[in-house]
This record gives structure tokens, C-alpha cells and sequence, in this order.
């Protein structure tokens, strides 16, 4: 009897139409560089205009980065079943429209049924939630989906790793994010307290 072979180990990153595609691709390129994960990524078309227009990049060179590429409208794809097995998924940006579909388990588009699916099978779901401020409503958005155990992870700016780029700010919240699925990369100085103090 053969063994079987070992799963590819895999990470769905959606990104929605939200301001910020920069984080999603960004996602994509530190996967890819730094991991051997198998990246499955989703564009919405909102994603796909907010590329454009915010990084100035073509959308098809986005995909091409990634190892398999979902339309969002195929809600037929292999990332849509439970039985496709994946590490979890990331959504970044996450716009308010996608949390919540997410947060009624509304799943019109394929950034949602994977996400929906990923919660149902107790896989890890972070959702860079792109808005400021907050209204309640958002906030009960976001309650909801936490009690159905994703993580909220906001890219909030920090500077204890002395930024001196909109890159090394951006990197900070791709460091953050893939330390919830047990990637562990220090493609930003971690903090280990201030210098000189013991």
C-alpha cells in the first residue's frame, strides 16, 4: 500500500475592492518569495480597479504571481468546498461590503463562500478591515464575525520599527498577518524593547 502523498500546504488571499490593494499583493509577493505555500489568489473586480488606479499596476500581473487564480464570480472552484483542503485565507483589503456578506454568511462571490468555508472548517480567517472611523453598525460587523472565528487585524500604522518607506509600513501588517498562520518572516525589525534598556 502506497502512502499518500502530503497535502500542499495552501493560503487563499482575497482581495476586495476596498482602498489599499497594496496589502493583497503584497501578500502575495512575500508568499511567493519567502515560503513555498501554494497561493491560491481571488480578484474582485472592485480589486481589480483599485490596482490600477492606486499602485498603478496592470491586474495581470498580479495574478501571475500567484499559483492558481479564481475568477470571483465561480462558485464552482475547488477553494469553494470544505473538502479542498487550505491552511485558511486572508482578505486584504477587506472592504465593509465584504464583512458583511462574511458576518450573514452571504456568499454571492468567491472571496466570501472561501472565507465562509474556511470559518466552517475551523480554518484560519484574517480580515484586513479597511474603513475609518467606525460606526457601530462596522463594529457589529466585525463582533459577528470574530464570535464565527476569524481574526479582525485593521492595518494599523505602527512605528517602533523606525519606518522610513510606505513599503516597511506595509510590511509591518504582512508581518503581522502571516503570524497567524504560523509564518514567522522579519521582513521588519521586531520589537525586543528599546535599545540600550534592559
Amino acid at each position: 500500500m502506497t502512502e499518500p502523498s502530503p497535502t500542499p500546504r495552501r493560503i487563499i488571499v482575497g482581495i476586495s475592492g476596498a482602498s489599499g490593494p497594496h496589502y493583497g499583493v503584497r501578500m502575495v509577493e512575500v508568499l511567493r518569495e519567502h515560503t513555498d505555500v501554494e497561493v491560491h489568489l481571488v480578484l474582485s473586480k472592485g480589486a481589480r480597479a483599485t490596482i490600477k488606479y492606486e499602485m498603478d499596476r496592470d491586474p495581470e500581473d498580479i495574478t501571475g504571481l500567484a499559483h492558481v487564480v479564481h475568477s470571483e464570480t465561480n462558485l464552482a472552484a475547488s477553494i469553494a468546498s470544505g473538502t479542498f483542503v487550505t491552511a485558511g485565507m486572508i482578505v486584504a483589503p477587506c472592504s465593509m461590503k465584504t464583512l458583511g456578506a462574511l458576518a450573514s454568511s452571504f456568499n454571492d462571490n468567491l472571496i466570501t463562500r472561501a472565507a465562509d468555508v474556511c470559518l466552517k472548517e475551523r480554518r484560519p480567517v484574517v480580515l484586513l478591515v479597511r474603513e475609518t472611523p467606525f460606526h457601530l453598525g462596522h463594529l457589529r460587523l466585525m463582533q459577528h464575525v470574530t464570535e464565527a472565528g476569524a481574526v479582525v487585524l485593521p492595518p494599523v500604522t505602527a512605528f517602533y520599527h523606525r519606518p522610513t518607506t510606505i513599503e516597511q509600513l506595509i510590511d509591518h501588517t504582512v508581518v503581522k498577518t502571516l503570524d497567524q498562520f504560523g509564518i514567522h518572516l522579519d521582513l521588519v525589525d521586531r520589537w525586543t524593547g528599546p535599545a540600550g534598556v534592559r
